[in-house]
């Protein structure tokens, strides 16, 4: 597992590099808040242990724009000694997914690590969330808030992609190439399909997930930012 520590005590850094390399670990490790983001955005990890009080960017901020602005989904674990309600909702609303407090025992640091890895490449790996609508590749079941929706074998994989690919846009040259190929039918093909997903994702419910970005391509999101 390569984990990146971002902590701006050298001594807290070394007591977790000292416990976790026994475990055989990978770590990298930040001092500040840019440095981290620097990090986090050239190198694939599989967790973020993140301390709050950093200087050049606090942790709350390095979380929402990891979140935000790099559409990074990293499980992040905040490390810090704030230890309020407040402070707690906010490091999730933040878009932390765990939260330890200082002091801390190393045993229980390592436990969660190894909770946050098996959550991300575990079961879930294949299942795709955004907002109530999910979607499980290896079983090719689609439910939102409960419900089971059934589409067609062309549904399922616009739907596939433009779940992989969220919040992004996906460009409509993406999606015909996705169904046909280098045989594209005559017309607007695509368009007949997106709205048969449309009628089965977004019609039912109170708001639309699908959005469209006409002559460009279409998104699936909770919103149309």
């Amino acid at each position: 597992m390569r984990v990146l520590i971002v902590e701006d005590s050298r001594g807290i850094c070394e007591n977790i590099a000292a416990y976790l390399e026994r475990y055989n670990y990978v770590l990298d490790f930040a001092y500040d808040g840019i440095s981290a983001m620097h990090l986090a955005l050239t190198n694939p990890f599989d967790v973020i242990v993140l301390d709050l009080n950093l200087p050049g960017m606090d942790g709350l901020s390095f979380c929402q724009k990891l979140r935000a602005d790099a559409q990074l989904e990293t499980p992040v674990l905040m490390l810090t000694a704030r230890d309020t309600l407040d402070d707690k909702l906010k490091g999730f609303e933040a878009g932390a997914d765990d939260y330890l407090i200082k002091p801390f025992a190393l045993q229980e640091l390592h436990a969660r690590l190894q909770a946050l890895y098996k959550r991300s490449h575990g079961k879930t790996a294949n299942l795709l969330t955004v907002g109530d609508l999910t979607l499980n590749r290896s079983t090719l079941q689609v439910y939102r808030a409960g419900r089971h929706i059934d589409l067609t074998p062309a549904g399922m994989r616009l739907l596939q992609r433009l779940m992989e690919q969220a919040p992004s846009v996906v460009a409509r040259d993406d999606l015909e190439t996705l169904l046909w190929a280098d045989e594209r039918p005559d017309g607007d093909a695509l368009r007949s399909h997106m709205y048969k997903l449309r009628q089965a994702i977004d019609r039912p419910f109170d708001r639309p997930l699908i959005h469209t970005l006409h002559r460009i391509g279409y998104r699936i999101a909770e919103d149309t930012q």
